[in-house]
């Protein structure tokens, strides 16, 4: 039997190859970075992965695992009542000042606790982005999103601690998410930011935790909105985390309704931290890889 003649190639000279559909081609960007969101997309398992990997590093080989998320606002609380409530006379107007604090801080956790962990999260994921490509703003937004569980953990506790005070949620409970998708815009954006500084410039390690100090003090969360005078507490929405624990606050605990000019301050302001973050993290991340 005659052998089978090998096969050959009958392109014309200089044709391009077939095109593979499982071929991926990664080239640097230049010019005006484009956020790529379908890029992010099509990545939202490696998103799922990531953040599933977050939680159980973040309490990994810890004594009272969970419970840190119980632990955290209520010995926080216990602080701000005995020194804000106790001895500065700080009042919290028609709601008990222990459910006044506790709702404030359940955003604010989530909002603080992200914020130092995704500013590092670049950093801390280099032998990865070195080896393999993947949409780099899966790191900070796995990161970010990671510290849902703790926040569902502490809203759990707020509603458990409130009937023991006499406050019960009403139908403005409802709108609570709207106030806390500015809380995770805002940590989304200001990581983003921090994130891909970090980077370049490695002390900004030192800078975040001032800051989220600073800005702790800034948000009305030991002290009530209603204290401060016209314009003030419109401007105050300057703050996304201020509009953020406002609304949080009223949607969940009930009180005084926000000032809609703050809520829609703080939301602008959230967004454009978000949607900035997004643009120079992206115009960044075309040097990670040689920086990091």
């Amino acid at each position: 039997m005659a052998a089978q003649a090998p096969a050959t190639d009958r392109r014309r000279p200089g044709a391009e190859p077939p095109h593979d559909p499982r071929e991926v081609v990664v080239e640097p960007s230049s010019g005006w970075p484009s956020l790529r969101l379908r890029e992010l997309w099509d990545a939202h398992e490696l998103v799922y992965f990531l953040v599933w990997r977050d939680v159980k590093v973040r309490y990994k080989q810890t004594a009272l695992g969970v419970a840190w998320a119980v632990l955290q606002p209520l010995l926080t609380v216990v602080v701000f009542t005995l020194f804000f409530n106790r001895v500065a006379k700080i009042s919290s107007g028609s709601l008990p000042y222990p459910v006044f604090a506790l709702a404030g801080l359940v955003p604010w956790l989530f909002f603080s606790n992200s914020l130092t962990l995704a500013s590092q999260s670049v950093v801390a994921s280099a032998n990865v982005l070195t080896k393999v490509y993947f949409p780099r703003l899966a790191i900070p937004l796995a990161t970010t999103l990671s510290g849902l569980p703790d926040f569902g953990i502490g809203l759990l506790l707020l509603l458990v601690v409130m009937p023991f005070y006499g406050v019960v949620p009403g139908p403005e409970l409802l709108t609570a998410p709207a106030f806390f998708l500015i809380a995770v815009a805002a940590a989304l954006g200001v990581s983003l930011w921090f994130s891909a500084l970090n980077v370049l410039y490695r002390d900004v390690r030192y800078v975040v935790p001032i800051t989220v100090q600073l800005w702790l003090l800034a948000t009305p969360i030991a002290y009530p909105v209603t204290g401060l005078g016209s314009p003030w507490n419109v401007l105050i929405g300057l703050n996304p985390m201020a509009g953020a624990v406002e609304g949080f606050r009223w949607a969940v605990a009930g009180g005084p309704t926000p000032s809609a000019g703050m809520i829609g301050l703080s939301a602008a302001v959230a967004a454009a931290f978000a949607i900035s973050g997004a643009y120079y993290f992206r115009s960044m991340e075309r040097r990670f890889a040689d920086v990091i």
